[in-house]
């Protein structure tokens, strides 16, 4: 048995923003230099990777891709110095929330064991 932990931020409605999906687009958006390649990469349409970028943009007030338009594939989009920043201090929270539920999950799976070695497979007592 082993945990897995999701973890998101939401809007005040409840409305999620940004989690592991939006992370791994913006570090593909960091790597391929385009949006659209990003949205291939990780084998999702564009208009949904647009989407989670506008939310996200719109979330936090501010842009995270610097759009390149014009010339001859209209494609190209880079991180804004505030997005790499973020990227950073998301990645920084997500490994230390997911580090600070280790000592509860092991205090967990610790009384699990002890609680199911005073049961039978029907789950009465043994």
């Amino acid at each position: 048995m082993e945990l897995k932990a999701k973890l998101y931020l939401v809007d005040e409605d409840g409305n999620k923003f940004m989690g592991i999906g939006v992370l791994w687009l913006l570090e593909q958006v960091r790597h391929q230099n385009s949006l659209r390649k990003a949205a291939m990469a990780l084998g999702i349409s564009y208009s949904k990777a647009f989407g989670m970028v506008q939310n996200l943009e719109q979330s936090l007030g501010v842009a995270v891709l610097n759009r390149r338009k014009g010339g001859s594939n209209r494609d190209g989009a880079t991180l804004t110095p505030f997005a790499i920043e973020f990227l950073s201090l998301y990645r920084s929270f997500e490994q230390q929330a997911k580090e600070g539920l280790q000592s509860p999950y092991a205090q967990f799976k610790q009384e699990l064991n002890v609680l199911l070695a005073g049961v039978d497979e029907h789950g009465g007592e043994a």
